[in-house]
């Protein structure tokens, strides 16, 4: 655990979450641990290693970008919770001003 101690008050008003006096204990030394493991990977020699995003080469997993078959109106509406005039009807998320 790191030598300074943590204010786990603190830490709690910023995620704006309560805690009881048993969670404070504990999740005071589960931080402890994980900052400890961070200062742990600090120490690592990073010298030679080039930055890089991704710890593997990615690759475009897409199929090409081409026209199918389109559903018909039938199929697109057959699991719609509510439908009119060939549309799907959904609830109003834009208040009138």
């Amino acid at each position: 655990m790191p030598s300074e101690k943590i204010d786990i008050d603190y830490v709690a008003r910023l995620a704006r979450i309560d805690l009881t006096e048993e969670e404070k204990v504990t999740f005071a030394e589960q931080l402890g641990n994980i900052l400890a493991y961070v200062d742990k990977l600090n120490q690592v020699d990073v010298s030679g290693v080039e930055p890089m995003a991704h710890a593997f080469a990615l690759e475009n997993v897409l199929d090409d970008d081409e026209p199918g078959p389109a559903l018909t109106v039938k199929d697109a509406l057959r699991n719609a919770p509510a439908q009119r005039d060939n549309q799907i009807v959904v609830p109003k998320v834009v208040e009138d001003a």
